[in-house]
């Protein structure tokens, strides 16, 4: 049977047709897959890849991919709630955008939330899913759908510096949980919040570090089976076309994961750890998975045992 995964569809659309990649993960559970095929064969009895979006994209067999929503100028993150509709943050615009989906379609789509400091995490507490919770540059906000309720802000978060984009998710814990990138290319932050994962309970409280050493974690998402967080990474740039890679990492707590003394497989930084002088890099964590540098990967979603990657893409490859 084809599958239709509007999951799919929209991450095409919100990473401006950026290339969505299967990615077959051979041990579910956790063993280091350095080298995933891309290019995955396509069981027996599935139906060839099917594109009706006009755009270039070559699907993979047994998919079947189509425009949902449109006008939807820099979409990036997005969340269904508990009635079936489906929640957008555009950074740019700032807003939050509701598309209302009726028989599987989008019906309307209204801007609910206006005027934000570029909102883009977006997370519903599993405990109470009429509470949308949303990240902006320098704050986490909660609101209850469907009411004329005002947000309730509930911690403040650094702004300014090279990424501003917070991302959020609930863990099996149901603690709520924000990457906060790291304000520079390469090196050592003054504040520490910079470069991590955080966590919080759902009012805000006990909100501590869970894993640094981050550079730019941008998304992640709930392994279904381990239920252990997965979250990219955005290598450091100006070291070439082809190193450091990008990461796929299983967040663990109080782990360190590299960043700025450390990329890859524990090459040290030129730049803040020459010849590993100020940290050994055997101390920080490899990444599960490696990814082809510059990739920028905008997105990640469990599908049975595989996972699903986008990519967005360089901006600076030399070719």
């Amino acid at each position: 049977m084809r599958k239709e995964i509007i999951a799919i569809i929209i991450v095409v659309l919100a990473i401006a047709a950026g290339i969505l990649i299967l990615i077959f993960l051979n041990d579910f559970n956790g063993s280091r897959q350095n080298s995933p095929s891309l290019s995955p064969s396509p069981s027996p009895g599935l139906n060839l890849g099917e594109n009706l979006t006009g755009l270039p994209l070559k699907i993979a067999d047994g998919f079947s991919i189509s425009i949902f929503a449109q006008n939807l100028k820099d979409a990036r993150d997005m969340a269904f709630d508990s009635m079936g509709n489906l929640w957008v943050s555009r950074p740019d615009e700032g807003v939050i955008t509701l598309i209302e989906i009726e028989n599987g379609r989008a019906a309307r789509q209204n801007d609910v939330l206006r005027n934000l400091n570029k909102p883009h995490g977006l997370a519903f507490d599993p405990d109470t899913p009429n509470l949308l919770y949303f990240a902006e540059e320098n704050k986490i906000s909660k609101i209850p759908l469907y009411s004329d309720a005002p947000p309730q802000k509930l911690v403040d978060l650094p702004s300014g510096g090279r990424h501003i984009t917070r991302s959020l998710i609930f863990g099996a814990d149901k603690r709520l949980y924000v990457s906060i990138g790291s304000s520079c290319d390469v090196c050592v932050e003054s504040d520490k919040r910079r470069g991590t994962i955080y966590s919080m309970n759902p009012d805000g409280s006990d909100f501590k570090e869970f894993a640094s050493g981050l550079r730019n974690s941008v998304f992640m998402a709930l392994n279904p089976e381990t239920e252990e967080i997965w979250a990219t990474e955005m290598g450091r740039d100006f070291l070439g076309d082809d190193i450091p890679p990008d990461e796929v990492n299983i967040i663990r707590e109080g782990k360190f994961y590299g960043w700025p003394f450390c990329w890859g497989d524990g090459s040290p930084d030129r730049d803040e750890n020459k010849n590993g002088t100020k940290f050994d890099c055997a101390g920080s964590v490899n990444p599960q998975i490696k990814l082809q540098a510059h990739s920028a990967p905008l997105g990640l979603a469990f599908l049975g045992n595989d996972l699903l990657v986008s990519y967005h893409g360089s901006w600076n490859r030399s070719e």
